[in-house]
């Protein structure tokens, strides 16, 4: 399965003072989107934070087990991934493109050992080519040590 607008309602500007996302020519740059709920102000922390259709595409990759012995070490990675992924393809959405006009990824993790998990993710945005990608570990994030990705991204939508 691959995301879909139906996955997820929109969710929302930075809670910061920048744009989200600005278009220069054919170009829509992305600022880094991290998996904090902008209604409950809280970063993504479980599978539960996230919709069930988003569970239910996850599942087929080995993850939302149901076995708390399981997913309580992934879930907060996963759900965070695929929160985060969203974002980009609701905010290429918005400039009237798709995940297949995000051509490169800038992807900053607090722990590298969390890309795997991450690139699982990834392919449901991404069932073919893959962008361009740059992995970067961390020390921290805004707004606090919950979070554990951030992903800016760059879109090319000629006009």
């Amino acid at each position: 399965m691959t995301a879909t607008a139906s996955t997820a309602p929109a969710m929302g500007q930075p809670m910061a003072n920048y744009l989200a996302a600005k278009r220069v020519g054919d170009f829509v740059f992305m600022s880094g989107v991290v998996a904090v709920d902008p209604v409950r102000r809280q970063a993504v922390r479980s599978y539960d934070d996230i919709p069930e259709a988003a569970r239910a595409a996850l599942r087929p990759l080995g993850y939302v087990t149901g076995q708390m012995s399981v997913d309580i070490f992934e879930a907060p990675i996963v759900a965070q991934s695929w929160f985060v992924l969203e974002r980009i393809r609701q905010l290429a959405a918005e400039h009237g493109g798709s995940m297949a006009d995000v051509v490169k990824l800038v992807q900053y993790f607090t722990d590298l050992r969390h890309y795997a998990p991450y690139n699982r993710v990834r392919g449901l945005f991404y069932p073919g080519e893959p962008p361009v990608s740059t992995v970067v570990e961390v020390s921290r994030f805004l707004p606090g040590d919950e979070v554990l990705v951030e992903v800016e991204a760059t879109a090319y939508l000629p006009r």
